[in-house]
């Protein structure tokens, strides 16, 4: 346990912080899953809303620090490259 206030304070802090990142975290798992399997059933009605809300959880968990840009951006590339072969193979 923290002896001094300052360093309980941060401990308390650092607690918030693990379970909010754990959440948005979860739930950009969540999203990735689900526009992945619609893409994988070659769903073009599920897979676009599902890709465009993944890559919109992707931007918001950049912005609150809780993934690298560089990742997401690795990861809304992959979503729209599968997308794009989806959409042009007719």
């Amino acid at each position: 346990m923290p002896k001094t206030k300052s360093a309980q304070k941060a401990q308390r802090r650092a607690e918030k912080r693990r379970m909010r990142n754990k959440a948005i975290k979860s739930a950009v798992r969540t999203f990735l899953k689900k526009a992945l399997s619609a893409l994988a059933e070659k769903d073009k009605e599920k897979a676009q809303p599902a890709v465009r809300e993944a890559c919109r959880r992707l931007d918001k968990a950049v912005s609150k620090g809780v993934i690298h840009k560089n990742t997401a951006s690795r990861l809304k590339s992959k979503l729209m490259k599968k997308l794009q072969e989806l959409l042009s193979a007719n």
